[in-house]
This record gives C-alpha cells, structure tokens and sequence, in this order.
C-alpha cells in the first residue's frame, strides 16, 4: 500500500527544505580526499504484494502477512546467498506472519544473525488520519477497529507485532519500517516520530525519494536512470527535530520498477547497479528496497541480490554489508554534543 499524505503548502516548505538541507549535509561531507566507508544494505519486506504472483491478484492487500511458501523460500535463500558473501540481511515482518503455523523460518534468519524489524501487524498507513484510510482490511471489516481512535489503531499495530516476534519467535525487534514510502518521510508528522519514540524505537525507515521511472512497458531512457541516480543524494539517513533518526529506502524499488512500471530484468539491474556504485564512491548509503513476494516471480535467480553483493564485494575496504541499525548507529555518532 502506497499511498501519499495531504500537507499543507507551509508544511511542504518545511519538509521539502529538510529534505533538501540533508541532500546538501550529504554533499558537504564528501567533499574532499577522504571519504568515509559505503554502507551498503538489503531489505526485504515480509509481506505479499499485489498482482503477484500473477497479474489481477488484489486479494493480499487485504492479508498482507499471508506469506506462501515461494515467498518464505525466497526470503530465506536470500538471507543464505548474502550471509555466504560475507553480509547481512535486513528483514522487516508484518505481524500476520506470526499467525502461521510455523514460524521456524523467521527463526532460522535470525538465528543466521540477519535482524529482523517491524512492519505493523497489518501494513497499515501510519500517517492515516481517518479509520478508513488505515488499511483495506479495515475498511471491510470496520468493526475489527470500531471504537478505537486512530492513535489507538497505529500503537496497537506496531506493538503487537514487537510482542508476537519476541512471544512466537523469540526475535528482539529491529528497528521499525513504515508500509509505504513518503518523499518527505515523516518530516510532516512529528506526532508519528513521538510515538515511535515513546516505543522504544529510535530510528525508522519512511522516506523514498520521488524520482522518474519512465512510461510504463517502456525500457527507460538516459534520462530516467540519472532520475534515479539523482535521488540517491535524498535517500540518505538523517535525525528529525525529535531525536528520531531517518534511514531512507533508496530508488528504485522493485514494486516501482516492476508490478508499476513493468520493467524487465535488465532494466531493473541497470538501475540497481549504477544507485550501489554511486554509493560506493561518494562513501555513501544505499538502502535496497524489494519483497520476497515480488522478486520470487521477476527475479528468480536472485540476480540483483547477488549484483549488489558482488559490487559490494569489488570494493573491499570502501563498502560493507550492513544492517540498517548499523547506519543509523553512524548517524547517532555524528550528533552534535
């Protein structure tokens, strides 16, 4: 589910000068001869997306969590083919998984060291200001959150699924993600930020950089691949006014590129590939954003996975394989005292 918030022509201002601001930030401090180490990381989001694995499939938005086997599979092979090569892979569950019989998977991938971060209990729309705007199960089921604010509906989403990681899977959660990516990530909510903080969270990962994707079954043109390029300067972490620090979802992700955009294979890797390379020589960060549930039908071989292991890998001592958490952790340094 994605989906844009309304916000007002000062709060947009506001955000996109923000924004903006960490682009510059960013710019300043690779400036000059030494730069600092690539932190490059992936990220899957456990959860099934729409039209997959077939076209005309809309029915998962309404059970976001329930994962089928090709999906788990994939999920897990992933997290072998990046811990073979020497990383780590970020995982962020929808706490519907933990409804399934077996969770024995999960605990698999973090046993393997990958963390393991939440996603909500429903992939819910944290920024929803009306009940109807919170999830499509909701919306046919209205009496499943009647009488609850919707303050009450997001508390309630994001803390179930820390419990039910920690009570079925025995997993001491990661960091938090948003369902849905926002170009000015929660720059405009600092109601979200707090109660994010006040549940024990200290970073969070909402912002995706708007960027070209080109017309739709088109291969993409020059223009559109240095779109994405571009925006990698805007997908790079920073601390809100509140104290929550931000570790954005870089371009472009594989829902955008290909259940949007219906681009191939190649297409996808082409973008992939200059986004990590730009990364790694600007001592940057690069956040791969994809789903198990859509790369196990347009990317089956784990061709991109492996790509940015490989350039990661080429680079030796300028980038790493690193989880989210640690990113934030290099941003947590660079506080001011």
């Amino acid at each position: 589910m994605h989906q844009t918030s309304r916000i007002t022509r000062r709060s947009f201002i506001s955000s996109t000068a923000a924004v903006l601001g960490a682009s510059a930030a960013f710019s300043r401090a690779t400036e000059g001869p030494a730069r600092q180490k690539a932190l490059i990381a992936i990220t899957l989001d456990l959860e099934m997306s729409a039209e997959y694995p077939r076209r005309g499939i809309t029915e998962w938005n309404y059970q976001k969590g329930n994962l089928d086997d090709a999906t788990k599979k994939y999920a897990v092979e992933a997290g072998r083919i990046v811990k073979e090569r020497g990383g780590i892979l970020h995982y962020f569950c929808v706490g519907q998984v933990l409804e399934h019989p077996s969770v024995d998977w999960l605990k698999e991938l973090s046993a393997a060291g990958h963390p393991i971060g939440n996603h909500t209990y429903d992939h819910i729309y944290v920024k929803a200001n009306k009940p109807d705007e919170l999830q499509y199960r909701f919306r046919r089921a209205p009496w499943l959150i009647r009488g609850k604010s919707v303050r009450e509906v997001v508390l309630e989403n994001i803390r179930m699924t820390t419990a039910g990681l920690k009570e079925r899977a025995g997993i001491t959660v990661n960091g938090f993600r948003t369902p849905g990516g926002f170009s000015n990530g929660l720059i405009d909510r600092p109601d979200v930020q707090k109660l994010l903080l006040d549940l024990g969270f200290t970073w969070v990962s909402s912002l995706y950089p708007a960027h070209k994707a080109g017309e739709p079954k088109k291969e993409p043109g020059a223009d559109v691949y240095a779109d994405i390029v571009r925006a990698q300067a805007k997908a790079q972490p920073f601390v809100y006014p509140s104290g929550l620090i931000e570790v954005p979802m870089s371009p472009i992700s594989d829902v955008m590129g290909f259940r949007s955009n219906f681009w191939k294979r190649d297409y996808f890797l082409k973008a992939i590939r200059q986004g990590v390379e730009w990364a790694i020589t600007n001592g940057a960060v690069f956040d791969f954003l994809a789903h198990p549930s859509c790369l196990v039908v347009e990317d089956p071989k784990f061709e991109t996975i492996k790509l940015i292991c490989d350039l990661v890998g080429r680079a030796g001592d300028r980038a790493a394989l690193v989880g989210l958490d640690t990113i934030a952790r290099r941003v947590d340094k660079k506080r001011p005292e």
